[in-house]
């Protein structure tokens, strides 16, 4: 019997990736336009939760109105007595990967930037409640890291809840970046490596250092570190210095390799410290995109929430739309 018998929609890997345009969409859960949304993940005392409960707060996804994007939050509560506070970020990181196993449902981006679309087709086989939304990812969760003894899932659509929430959330992303800043890459004996977005951007590897988060800017080398630890066989895994080739660049042999061989050999080369030559690549889960200015000989950044066109006369869309993917750029091309 399979695990997803109750669920109405198909779950599995077959849907990561999957686009759900405005026009095929139900509802929208956070997005560009919604300002307060969020996902966290709190290690908890087993004695503190609930394990498999689904806890919906503020109206279910049937008691929305069709076509209308909505503030949101995903809380994500487990215990067990291997984790420690350094899984949170990882673990959280992953409800963007499970939330993608189902049919008609994505999930873009991280932290205070969700993104999440329900499918009219999806929602018309059944998919009308969070619950079973909850339920996939306790079940994909609980199944994929044995370490995860008891697991609570929190859903908030009521808006002063999540705007409560959400400054409370925003405090803890700080500490978790605020660990981070004082390592430098010259003190770290390894760095790590993340594939997890490459269900969207196939040729993309993040290389986390001390001094460069993931892209998505949701996991530090710290978070990594642990969560590599603890699942070898996963998506984050260690990878070897190796000699430093240009310590201004930022290029290392270890580097080099890993990201050739988990691209497949589409990316043979990236350097850490520069958007020139050969710049890390990006998925596409980035708040904010740098690009050269020639005129100047300077770089303009321009953030995911920028409506209007950066002084080159490109909005953040297209500039992201350029770099994101995975795609292997040139110096004179935009990078992140």
């Amino acid at each position: 019997m399979s695990m997803f018998e109750d669920i109405p929609v198909d779950v599995g890997v077959i849907y990561e990736g999957e686009r759900i345009r405005r026009k095929q969409m139900y509802v929208e859960l956070g997005g560009p336009h919604i300002k307060e949304k969020f996902e966290l993940t709190r290690v908890r005392k087993p004695e503190e939760i609930e394990d498999g409960k689904v806890v919906i707060i503020g109206p279910d996804l049937k008691e929305l109105e069709e076509g209308k994007s909505y503030p949101f939050g995903i809380l994500v509560e487990v215990a067990g007595p291997q984790l420690e506070k350094d899984l949170e970020a990882v673990i959280e990181r992953r409800i963007h990967e499970y939330c993608n196993y189902i049919e008609g449902f994505m999930h873009l981006n991280q932290r205070y930037d969700i993104w999440l679309r329900l499918s009219k087709k999806s929602f018309q086989k059944g998919l009308n409640s969070l619950q079973y939304i909850g339920k996939v990812l306790i079940r994909l969760f609980k199944s994929e890291l044995s370490i995860i003894e008891k697991m609570q899932v929190t859903f908030i659509t009521d808006p002063e809840k999540i705007r409560e929430m959400y400054q409370e959330a925003l405090k803890i992303y700080e500490e978790r970046d605020a660990r981070a800043r004082g390592l430098k890459d010259e003190e770290a004996d390894m760095f790590y490596g993340c594939t997890l977005c490459q269900s969207f951007a196939p040729s993309h590897v993040c290389v986390i250092t001390p001094q460069r988060y993931s892209n998505c800017g949701a996991i530090s080398w710290f978070d990594a570190r642990a969560a590599a630890r603890v699942d070898p066989k996963g998506p984050l895994f260690p990878v070897e210095k190796g000699e430093c080739l240009d310590p201004v660049k930022g290029e290392f042999t270890g580097a080099n390799e890993a990201v050739k061989k988990k691209s497949l050999g589409e990316v043979t080369k990236v350097w850490l410290y520069t958007a020139f030559g050969y710049p890390h690549t990006s998925c596409g889960c980035f708040e904010a995109v740098a690009f050269y200015i020639p005129e100047v000989d300077g770089f303009g950044i321009v953030d995911r929430g920028f409506r209007d066109v950066t002084v080159n006369g490109l909005p953040f869309s297209t500039l992201a739309d350029s770099t994101a993917g995975g795609l292997k750029l040139t110096a004179s091309t935009e990078s992140q």
